[in-house]
């Protein structure tokens, strides 16, 4: 069944709240943390506009209401932490959730709204989660143009030692592994959030493996190293993370 007749993809209107600032070497590369989900945004077919603001620097739209959905990407930051930016961020995100605005979240971004939901979000148990990470994927195989079968599976590039550690209130659960069990969920059609970096290339995510390898150690390093060779699902993911702006969990 086809999702029903909304507004175009071209008319969609995102804000992001850019969480992050790239190192230098990566700048001359990507420009800024939202540009790499604005690439991937337009290789997944979406048109519309979108506008950016640093919240780690303090920065905010005037007013969210002409916006379709807001997308908290990932940062460097604990989504837990008191740092001030981070408090005014989840009081911020706290108005959207009771507004009832769409958000979606990459990596800090679902650690913080998790947190914002009641969710408990700390250090992964097991450490650092890097490199291609392999997840199960509970929603319909169909969302993100995986074959059918009982056990539809999508890869990501990931890089995180926090995450949420159990499903928010009222949640459904959408992606798990066994290190990183609570990797993607939704919120009715309001929220979606997802644990890896479906924004990420094989390139950043090499960037970050050499500048923590002497924090991962060689035998993790290299095994990651290695599985960036591999493809993985980050533009059928960005595809569904627009049809659910567009027409929530049921698309």
């Amino acid at each position: 069944m086809q999702p029903p007749t909304q507004q175009p993809t071209a008319h969609m209107h995102l804000c992001i709240l850019e969480n992050d600032d790239l190192d230098p070497p990566l700048v001359q590369r990507h420009t800024r943390v939202a540009a790499m989900f604005e690439r991937l945004f337009v290789q997944a077919g979406y048109q519309g506009r979108i506008d950016t603001f640093s919240a780690r620097h303090g920065q905010y739209p005037v007013s969210f209401e002409a916006y379709d959905a807001v997308l908290l990407t990932g940062s460097r930051a604990d989504s837990f932490s008191d740092e001030p930016w981070v408090v005014t961020l989840r009081e911020r995100v706290t108005r959207l959730l009771q507004d009832q605005h769409k958000l979606l979240g990459v990596c800090f971004g679902h650690q913080l709204i998790a947190h914002c939901l009641g969710a408990p979000v700390q250090r992964a148990p097991r450490g650092w989660r890097v490199g291609r990470q392999a997840y199960d994927w509970l929603g319909a195989p169909e969302q993100l143009g995986l074959p059918p079968g009982p056990s539809p599976r999508m890869a990501l590039l990931a890089s995180h030692q926090d995450q949420v550690l159990a499903l928010p209130p009222g949640a459904t659960l959408l992606a798990t592994q066994p290190d990183c069990p609570v990797a993607a969920y939704a919120l009715g059609d309001q929220v979606f959030c997802i644990q890896p970096h479906p924004e990420f290339t094989p390139e950043v995510s090499a960037f970050l493996l050499d500048k923590r390898r002497g924090m991962l150690g060689d035998p993790l390093y290299e095994q990651s190293i290695d599985s960036l060779s591999e493809p993985h699902d980050g533009l059928a993911l960005a595809r569904f993370m627009i049809r659910f702006v567009q027409y929530g969990l049921s698309a």
